[in-house]
């Protein structure tokens, strides 16, 4: 497989068998927990007053994200997956605005397979791949932080899974999460916006048998849930 990792939110990207969209810290570690929840489906909103708009046509979605890392006022849920771990979402329709993943999801929509990932089902994403696409297919993962080596890590990983390297150790990529420069004002008190819980949930590996897949109707683009 040709396997090529490109880093930022803002690619024009060519067209490819299959697009891999990573956002550790935290938006699609956030998703993947909001479907461990029950959510149903995440629309993908490029910008606060669209997020607002989808609502508007789409009553009872509730909004998640950030701006800047920080709560937007009327959203229902800031980018934290440690505020979902007792969340009731069972058959809820989200609506999610983020800085750098969703807009590189969105970015992303040109492959005839479209997937998002945080580390935390990063290996079974890969290992999907790897099993479904043959080898003349054009793979390409999108560390979403133009600059965040907790991003690139994790493409890292999933590039030597889906390449058939061994990648049974997770300390160097738990390691690089951790130490990540997107991590750190998670691990300042004064930063009281920032859960230090936060950085425990996006770099710890779960077992859920399902994956992330972006797909589209009606020009509205959406994660769902697909189980393996």
């Amino acid at each position: 497989m040709a396997v090529k990792i490109y880093q930022g939110h803002s690619h024009r990207l060519p067209h490819a068998d299959v697009n891999v969209v990573i956002d550790v810290i935290r938006a699609f570690t956030f998703a993947h927990y909001a479907f461990i929840r029950g959510a149903k489906e995440i629309l993908l909103a490029e910008t606060i007053d669209s997020a607002f708009q989808v609502r508007g046509k789409h009553p009872g979605c509730m909004l998640a994200g950030e701006e800047n890392g920080l709560y937007i006022p009327g959203f229902d849920f800031d980018n934290s997956p440690l505020s979902l771990l007792e969340a009731d979402l069972a058959g809820k329709t989200l609506v999610q605005k983020t800085t750098n993943g969703v807009r590189a999801a969105l970015n992303a929509l040109n492959a005839r397979h479209v997937f998002v990932t945080g580390f935390s089902n990063a290996r079974i994403t890969a290992e999907f791949i790897k099993k479904m696409y043959g080898a003349d297919q054009k793979i390409q993962i999108i560390a979403s932080h133009p600059t965040g080596d907790d991003d690139l890590a994790c493409a890292e990983y999933m590039k030597d899974i889906i390449e058939g390297r061994d990648c049974q150790s997770l300390t160097g990529p738990v390691l690089r999460i951790k130490g990540s420069e997107a991590a750190q004002k998670f691990y300042d008190d004064s930063r009281t916006e920032f859960k230090s819980g936060d950085i425990e949930l996006c770099a710890e590996e779960l077992k859920f048998d399902f994956l992330m897949k972006v797909n589209q109707e009606n020009n509205l683009p959406k994660i769902v849930g697909v189980d393996l």
